[in-house]
């Protein structure tokens, strides 16, 4: 009768591993000893490139040869990352004399330690040992993944007493999915969400019943109070011992005032964390088949906010550098002023037959696309009945994927 194996968390930081093998196995393994904080020696005569990246940026050492037993010395844990039986007994015997646990990839019966599946979900680590088979494993694993996702209620994050904070969350540019993990843990996670008109409504609906929801949308007065109001919400909630979100379409920093939000809490001592969003500049029109660079087309792109009228004496943009570019325009809040724009860009320099396309609400179900040119889109736009939100996209890079 084969023994249970018996589980344990290995605490690695500035422990040696050694990883013995440079390929897809090596490449898989690596990362998470190097989350763990162990000092990793690499021992194998060639590595895959992103193995090769983590030796040249000083991530770990690598010896670029064939392993030999001195290697083990000083070591805490051994991982045989070869499919050579051979090679591995090697290690897995050296590792035996200086009893150091060894993990091997090729005979799961030889090896003394397994590597189990893991998830995690903030601070917590799931890590499922199948019995010697990695489906199983697996499979359970994702289990407990969406299990994990799904009960916002479990006890995983800041609940519980932990002192307030608030985190600046990019929902994406409308697609629910396009959340990162991240920002959709934080989400399940929240006491407060403080939420911009342009974040994903399934994100809301999706939120336990006992959460304040403040729709950032419908808080009165101009646009700078509205700020003041809002920055004064996220302070007072926290300071109450409450995990705040802020959710706003796109990314916190991108036309965001994520900035102004992230001073307002600093002046309060309220710990902010930032998660980044997928930013609707790119996102959008690369969903509307549009690249913001294609090779031999376009090697920059610029992204410009577009609520001020390019006369207005309030307007921070060089329109007419911006006409003398080669690259992408991505223009974003911009349909309101997109006949000055555009005549301002024309005046500039930048050709009147410079392709453009328009794509509203992009990335949902809604989306809509319009392709025109330059000197010709702000009546097109008109015509079509395009409304915000919508990005503008002027470049040579508008039609190089219609062949696809």
């Amino acid at each position: 009768m084969t023994a249970n194996p018996y589980p344990l968390g290995l605490r690695l930081a500035g422990r040696r591993v050694v990883v013995v093998g440079g390929g897809a196995v090596a490449t898989r393994r690596v990362p998470a000893l190097l989350d763990a904080g162990a000092d990793v020696l690499l021992v194998a005569p060639e590595l895959t490139p992103a193995l090769r990246a983590h030796a040249d940026a000083g991530r770990l050492r690598w010896e670029p040869r064939r392993f030999v037993p001195a290697d083990l010395d000083g070591a805490w844990l051994v991982q045989a990352a070869v499919d050579d039986p051979a090679a591995a007994a090697e290690v897995s015997a050296a590792a035996a004399e200086r009893r150091i646990f060894c993990v091997r990839a090729d005979d799961r019966v030889a090896a003394t330690a397994w590597t189990p599946a893991v998830t995690r979900h903030g601070p917590v680590t799931v890590a499922v040992l199948g019995g010697g088979d990695p489906r199983r494993a697996m499979t359970v694993r994702d289990a407990v993944r969406d299990l994990l996702s799904a009960r916002p209620d479990l006890p995983t994050g800041t609940a519980g007493g932990a002192p307030g904070r608030v985190a600046l969350v990019g929902a994406g540019p409308g697609d629910p999915e396009l959340i990162t993990v991240r920002g959709w843990r934080l989400l399940t996670e929240a006491d407060v969400v403080v939420a911009d008109r342009l974040v994903p409504g399934l994100l809301l609906d999706e939120l336990r019943p006992d959460v304040e929801l403040v729709d950032a949308s419908k808080i009165p007065y101009g646009p700078s109070r509205a700020q003041e109001e809002i920055n004064r919400i996220l302070v007072d909630r926290a300071l109450a011992g409450r995990a705040v979100v802020r959710l706003k379409g796109g990314d916190p920093y991108v036309f965001g005032r994520g900035g102004e939000e992230l001073l307002a809490c600093a002046e309060a001592g309220v710990p902010v964390t930032v998660v980044p969003g997928v930013t609707s500049a790119i996102a959008v029109p690369a969903v509307a088949g549009v690249p913001v660079t294609h090779r031999a087309v376009a090697h920059e792109f610029t992204v410009v906010s577009g609520h001020v009228a390019p006369d207005s004496p309030t307007s921070l943009v060089r329109w007419d550098a911006l006409a003398g570019l080669r690259g992408t325009l991505v223009i974003l809040m911009g349909l309101k002023n997109l006949a000055a724009i555009s005549a301002t860009l024309v005046a500039h320099g930048r050709p009147a037959q410079t392709p453009a396309a328009v794509i509203q609400e992009g990335t949902t179900a809604a989306q809509r696309m319009l392709r025109s040119t330059l000197g010709a889109v702000a009546a097109d736009v008109t015509a079509a009945a395009l409304r915000p939100p919508a990005i503008v996209v002027v470049g040579d890079v508008v039609g190089t994927l219609d062949a696809v």
